[in-house]
Formats: structure tokens, sequence, C-alpha cells
């Protein structure tokens, strides 16, 4: 008797990528017409943009990390772990579990959505001391590393730890980096009051960015106008500036100044998965290239999207345009994803990918915000109330949209009681220890590990 296998689905990654795709994927299919298996360490989708609301303790760590399986549909399987190589001749992927078991998964048709990592640069002393925040563990950590800062100064009588600790350096002046450096400012600003000893007049926040303006999509008004936000709260933004070398308690940039710190963010910006890599195939940028379809041309079931695939932007009339890797792609890529693969699956045309952007919006904590949806430019009360619907709407989970809110309202009326969790209190939590960039296969690592398996199954 003939055994009928499904069509195997693997969608490597649970971020607005791979979790659209895998929604999409659930509502079109007949359970029985494919199996769908997800790829991802944690069985939640984490709402990125708002993460400096979870470092400052504007939100909880739960309210941006939204269940994958709260849905009444969920039936795909999940695999807790990594993936780490790919072989697409053998149509393999190599996926290390939670556990640090080594695993190889066969797939008839795979999506590639493993996301970004933080772009770092060889600077002396960068992954050592820099903190990150890409992930839940490191905006919950930050937060505790600066509230931890006003405590050791309160306590210290010693003048220039006390300047080191309450000196905080932001690099990046892209939307991550300004929203931390804004929310995270409100943070000490708030907390100060609370402690007699310090005076606020020493507590300073640096925003820096090599590039010559900030968040420079925003347009040249909105810009300035997000500037002048900055400075008038007293944190110090310096363009055209970055970081020469970092040490345990000072900071030296490229300027030549010296910046007595505890506290390096990095978010200057970020780059494909090393998965990708793993390929062998061409890329953009380190992007996977692939046409508008999202397939990746010359291998048959592969498709890709979101932050590692170099996806043609068909909304702007330039030769060349790939789609910035912002959620709001990603989500729209992730669900054009899903049909393409179910018209593979049906032997139907495949579609392009097209969207126009909706716009941008920068939440700066309390009631400043600059946005500009639909290419209408707000400040103030109503570039906040466009931020944070945005948000509100673009959560998946009706149960995700209630916490948010509520945090929102109690912090609006109570505040914040600036405590720590004590989370990783003893262990380092710097760039290097969140990042796992040595945990990938080579090309070659990933053929000889997927043939000597095959070799003991035969």
């Amino acid at each position: 008797m003939d055994t009928v296998t499904r069509p195997r689905i693997l969608v490597v990654g649970a971020g607005f990528a791979g979790v659209e795709c895998v929604r999409r994927l659930e509502r079109k299919l007949a359970p029985d017409e494919a199996d769908v298996t997800l790829v991802t360490p944690f069985s939640y989708q984490l709402y990125l943009p708002l993460l400096p609301q979870v470092a400052s303790g504007v939100l909880t760590p739960q309210s941006v990390a939204v269940s994958l399986r709260r849905s009444k549909r969920y039936r795909t399987r999940i695999i807790p772990g990594g993936a780490i190589g790919v072989d697409l001749k053998s149509k393999v992927c190599v996926i290390r579990t939670i556990t640090d078991q080594i695993v190889n998964e066969r797939y008839d048709y795979i999506v590639l959505a493993p996301g970004s990592i933080t772009r770092t640069f060889d600077i002396p002393g960068l992954t050592e001391h820099a903190y990150g925040m890409k992930t839940l563990a490191e905006a919950a950590y930050i937060r505790d590393h600066v509230i931890s800062q006003l405590d050791l100064a309160d306590a210290s009588d010693d003048p220039a730890e006390r300047a080191s600790r309450l000196q905080f350096v932001v690099v990046g002046a892209g939307y991550a980096g300004t929203e931390t450096a804004a929310c995270l400012q409100r943070l000490t600003y708030g907390a100060v009051k609370r402690y007699p000893r310090i005076d606020p007049g020493l507590i300073k926040w640096h925003l820096i960015d090599i590039a010559p303006k900030l968040m420079p999509e925003l347009g040249d008004k909105l810009g300035r106008s997000a500037q002048e936000i900055l400075r008038r709260r007293g944190i110090e933004v310096s363009l055209g500036v970055s970081i020469a070398k970092a040490g345990p308690e000072e900071v030296t940039f490229t300027d030549g100044r010296v910046v007595p710190t505890r506290t390096l963010i990095w978010t200057a910006g970020v780059v494909a998965s090393p998965l990708i890599a793993t390929l062998g195939a061409e890329t953009v940028r380190g992007r996977l290239a692939v046409n508008a379809e999202m397939t990746l041309p010359g291998h048959d079931g592969v498709f890709a999207l979101g932050d590692a695939a170099a996806v043609p932007d068909e909304a702007k009339d330039v030769e060349g345009a790939i789609c910035p890797p912002t959620a709001q792609h990603a989500m729209r890529q992730g669900t054009h994803v899903a049909d393409n693969v179910v018209a593979t699956l049906r032997n139907k045309p495949l579609t392009p990918y097209e969207h126009q952007d909706l716009g941008l919006v920068v939440d700066l904590g309390g009631t400043d915000a600059v946005s500009k949806p639909l290419g209408i430019e707000l400040h103030g009360l109503p570039a906040q109330f466009a931020a944070r619907g945005y948000h509100w709407w673009a959560l998946r989970t009706n149960v995700a949209k209630v916490r948010v809110a509520t945090n929102w309202t109690l912090n609006a009326i109570a505040g914040d009681d600036f405590v720590r969790t004590g989370f990783q209190a003893r262990k380092p939590a710097r760039l290097k220890d969140f990042e796992f960039t040595d945990a990938y296969m080579t090309p070659e690592q990933v053929r000889a590990h997927v043939e000597g398996a095959d070799g003991k199954d035969a």
C-alpha cells in the first residue's frame, strides 16, 4: 500500500514576516493539504517597535510578546530552536534546538524569514562593552542596568564613579536609537526624583550617529522637530560622529571626546541573519537576492522575505530599489509569500509583491512624538495618537491590545516604581552574549553535515 505524504512547508523565523506567513497558510490551506512547521527559539512574536517602551518601563515584557499558540486555528508544528544552515540541493534545514541538539529538517517548500542581527563594526571594545536592543531579554536587562546605575551612583561618594554611572551613550539615530534614547531619558528623569543624593544635572544622555541627519526618512522638517524635542529634554545629539573605541568605564568618540560612562547602547542598524550566507546564493548587501514574487531564482520551492531578503520595491520607480527592513513591509510580505506558496501548491501563477509605504511614526515618550502617516506631518499629541494608534492596531491579538492599552493608561496615571528585577544580575549581557553569530555553519559545513547524516540513514 502506498503511503501518501503531504507537502512539507518549513517557515524559518517568527518575526513579523514569518508569523504573518504562518497565519495566512493556516487560513488558506486545508488541514490535509500540507504540513506546516515553524522554526523559532521562542513560541511568541516580538513586537519589536515597542521594545524601547519595555526598556523604559512603560510596557511590561509580556505585553509585547504575542503568543503563537493563542490562535484557534493554530496547528503548526513548532521546533524550538534556530536554523544554522540550509542545503538547497538536498532540501534540508539544519537546526540547533534550544538544548543544543542538531537536527535535520527536510522540506518541500521553505520560507526564509530569519530576520536580522545588529550591525557591528570592527571597533575596539564594542561587542565586549555595548548593549544591544533587538531582543526582549536585552530590553529587560537594559532597564535593570540603567536603574542599577542610579542606585550605585546614589550610594557612591566618588565623584568620578558618579560621573561615569550617570552618563549614557546611545549610538544610532534611526528609529530604534532615537526612541531608545528618548524613552530611557524619561525613565532617568522620572527616577532621579527618588534619589535625593543625586544632582539631576549630572545625568547626561548622548545620542550619536555617523549620518548627517536624524532619522532622514522623516524629512528635514520633522527630523529637525524631533532633534529639537530631544535637545529641549537635555539629550545631546551629535551627528557625523561615531565610536572610536569602547571600554568598561569610558567611550571615545571619533571627534576625540572621551565620555565617562558605564552604559553604551548600540542601535546602529541591522544586517541580514548569518543564515543567509550558509545558502551560497547571490546576495544584495548581505540580503538574499530574490525576485518580485519573493522566490529564489534557480531553486524551486525557496521563498525569502523580510529583513533577510532583498525584495524589489515595485512601488518605487527606481531601478534596483529594494524594500527597506521595516515591520510594515515584513507583515505584508508574509501574507503575500503565503499566497504565493499556496499558488505554487495549486499550480497557479504567482504574483509580485508591491506595497506603498503608509508612513512613519516615532514615539518619543510622554506627549512627545513626530509622525508622517500617509505623508501628513504631525507633531505633539496628534503625532502621539497616530504613533500609538498604529502600534496598537498592528498588535496581532486582542489580549495583547488590552495589555498594551492598560499599561499605557497605568503608566500615564501612576507613573513608574523603578523596580529592578535582578535579571541576569551577575551575568554579562553585552552584544556578544545575545547575537550568537558564531553558531552558524558555512555552506561547506552544511553540505558535509547533510551528506554525513544521509550516509548514516543509508
